[in-house]
């Protein structure tokens, strides 16, 4: 029976700069959901490459002194480089570049010229040159380009114009009809909105540069970028010279890109593809931003995260799994590298790695490394075989409606409950009584069993430490060779001798360089009219009954806004489980009040109102603070949970 077939891209990424963090999570994300694919059955084509035409790579290489192709040679290289390092399971690497696009590209210019949607005109309008984006004056956000906030200029040249606007209505009518096309529903609600603000013809031509795919009937034209860009898709499964293979993988079963490109591929790129007669993909999947402790990355900020080096510190699992069990797909997430280390400690070192070490040691101890016939089952036995057979049947759900972040949650959800086995059946009091040799057989065949069964569910996010888990427990073969089918209980053959462990994720230390008090300190409510941070140095000792009496719980912030004629003061709205309440609280200086919705941060909740410059606070946000930095406190638990 031939397998099913699943096609999955990323966006091809601009080489004008090298990648950052937010470049490979987009990746990881897509390499995850072809692993699982794979893992699942399918037959998997996964996508991604390089976007190397347009007027800013043309200048960027203008100012190095070096011809456009030897600009992104370099550049592009250090992209398969990173996905290399990451681990990224590519099919393919696409450049736009490369004569097989070219031939595409030209083809599908020829077909929708020869339809009689495009035409020649001239073109008058405003150009965005680093978002290579043509906006019409209604379009712009305080004159400058809506998607990167930058000026545009106006440009007026002979141009060829592709009739998008002739498609609107069908391409809405799609859309409404095909809820699944666009998501998650935010941005397509956000594209049926752009649509019925009605469409303008696209310009698909330029002739003041000509770093580009020439125009096949007119070749003093190179074509628009985002015409190239977005035909890539098609080049690498055959459109032009293997029926067979695009039949195959054609229509995309996954587009994935970022949030700011969702309108090229969900309006120009779907109307391309009706102009061609060919169908849409299924889905186009706009994921959020990643953002570095709160602040979107920036050169002129200097907070752009370079992936290489996190790689070359942490290892790139530890990347992988950081990226995809923080951040719910869809929604922006936050980069820190102080998270990072958490997560490693936490998950990756106490709970998975110590599960593992603390398991092998103990067949190695007890039994010389053989794994022996395991006696009848007991309660406790059967309750976590019970939650291992629960979280496979629910992995597959949240894997199917692409929750990585709920299904990472969910195994280690499983790992915790693997550990408290250990602490519940005391192999090492069985191990003392002989009469008790079939019961420890059990205990350490069922702990051997889970982890088998946890390094085939790992393998769509840390492909390395799943084969390292396999290893040391010397099962045959490679794990990538598994099927998600050999999760059922009871895989793991009896017998087996085990080998040593070798750890997995050791701790990362982290020198405290001043004491702890001088490093987290309250905001402290004043009796003056503005709110500042308590000094350390004041606080007094205290008794477990004064902490007692704080009632800590975590609250969502809602809304936020600047209190009138002050410079310091925010009034923040918080969720607390439905009950709603007004914060004011001295960070303005910190935070602007958009970075802070939607935070899950820590109220002292009950503190005597207090009323500052005309708003009556209600409570006090708990913040650490060093030197000229201070941040809020933020928790990853929901809302109304209890600090203690």
């Amino acid at each position: 029976m031939e397998k099913k077939s699943f096609y999955i891209t990323t966006p091809i990424y601009y080489p004008s700069a090298k990648l950052h963090i937010g470049h490979a999570y987009c990746t990881t994300i897509a390499d995850a959901i072809a692993r699982y694919k794979r893992l699942s059955g399918f037959d998997v084509f996964f996508l991604t490459g390089s976007d190397e035409h347009g007027q800013k790579i043309q200048q960027k290489a203008e100012e190095a002194g070096i011809t456009p192709i030897e600009y992104v040679d370099k550049i592009v290289a250090g992209f398969q480089d990173l996905w290399k390092r990451l681990n990224i399971s590519n099919d393919d690497f696409i450049r736009t570049t490369e004569n097989r696009h070219y031939r595409v590209v030209q083809e599908v210019f020829r077909r929708i010229y020869a339809k009689g949607d495009i035409y020649k005109g001239e073109y008058k309008g405003l150009y965005c040159t680093p978002c290579e984006s043509f906006w019409l004056e209604r379009q712009l956000v305080d004159g400058k380009c809506p998607d990167c906030g930058r000026p545009v200029k106006e440009v007026s040249e002979e141009a060829y114009f592709f009739k998008i606007s002739k498609y609107a209505d069908r391409l809405l009518k799609y859309i409404e009809d095909n809820p699944d096309f666009i998501q998650p529903i935010s941005r397509r609600n956000e594209m049926i909105n752009f649509i019925k603000q009605g469409l303008e013809d696209l310009c698909i031509s330029r002739t003041s540069f000509d770093w580009g795919i020439p125009v096949p009937i007119d070749p003093k034209h190179v074509i628009y970028v985002w015409f190239d860009a977005l035909t890539n898709y098609l080049t690498p499964i055959g459109f032009l010279d293997d029926p067979a293979k695009f039949k195959k993988y054609w229509p995309a079963d996954l587009h994935l890109v970022g949030k700011e490109i969702v309108r090229f591929h969900t309006i120009i790129w779907p109307i391309i593809l009706m102009a061609l007669d060919l169908p849409l993909p299924k889905k186009v999947y706009g994921h959020g931003w990643l953002i570095v402790d709160g602040d979107k990355m920036s050169k002129s900020k200097g907070n752009v995260v370079d992936p290489i080096g996190l790689i070359e510190e942490f290892g790139a699992d530890a990347i992988r799994y950081f990226l995809l069990r923080e951040i719910n797909l869809g929604q922006d997430g936050n980069f820190s590298r102080d998270a990072l280390i958490t997560r490693i400690n936490s998950d990756l070192a106490n709970d998975l790695g110590n599960l593992l070490h603390r398991t092998l040691n103990m067949i190695g101890k007890f039994n010389d490394g053989v794994l022996g016939n395991p006696g009848p089952l007991q309660l406790v036995d059967k309750a976590l075989i019970d939650v291992a057979k629960d979280t496979v049947i629910k992995y597959k759900q949240l894997m199917d409606n692409m929750q990585l972040s709920d299904a990472i949650k969910l195994v280690w959800t499983f790992i915790g409950r693997s550990n408290k086995y250990v602490d519940e059946t005391m192999p090492w009091a069985l191990a003392k009584d002989s009469a008790k040799k079939d019961e420890l057989n059990r205990v350490l065949y069922d702990l051997a069993e889970s982890l088998r069964i946890v390094s085939i569910l790992i393998i769509p996010f840390m492909p390395d430490t799943a084969q390292k888990i396999w290893k040391e427990l010397n099962l045959p073969g490679a794990i990538k060779s598994s099927s998600i089918d050999d999760t059922k209980w009871g895989g793991l053959p009896i017998s087996l001798k085990v080998n040593k462990p070798v750890q997995l994720f050791p701790r990362i230390e982290v020198e405290e360089t001043q004491p702890e008090a001088e490093n987290i300190q309250l905001a402290k409510k004043k009796t003056t009219k503005d709110v500042n941070v308590m000094n350390a140095d004041n606080i007094g000792i205290i008794g477990i009954e004064d902490f007692s009496k704080m009632d800590l719980r975590v609250v969502e912030i809602t809304a936020a806004k600047s209190v009138p004629k002050t410079e310091k003061l925010l009034e923040i709205m918080v969720d607390m489980a439905g009950e709603k309440r007004t914060i004011v609280s001295g960070i303005a200086k910190f935070y602007t009040p958009e970075e802070l919705i939607g935070k899950h941060v820590i109220l002292v909740a009950n503190l005597k109102p207090a009323k500052l410059r005309g708003v009556v606070s209600h409570g006090m946000l708990l913040a650490a603070s060093k030197g000229n930095e201070l941040k809020i406190v933020e928790v990853d638990m929901p809302v109304g949970s209890r600090v203690k």
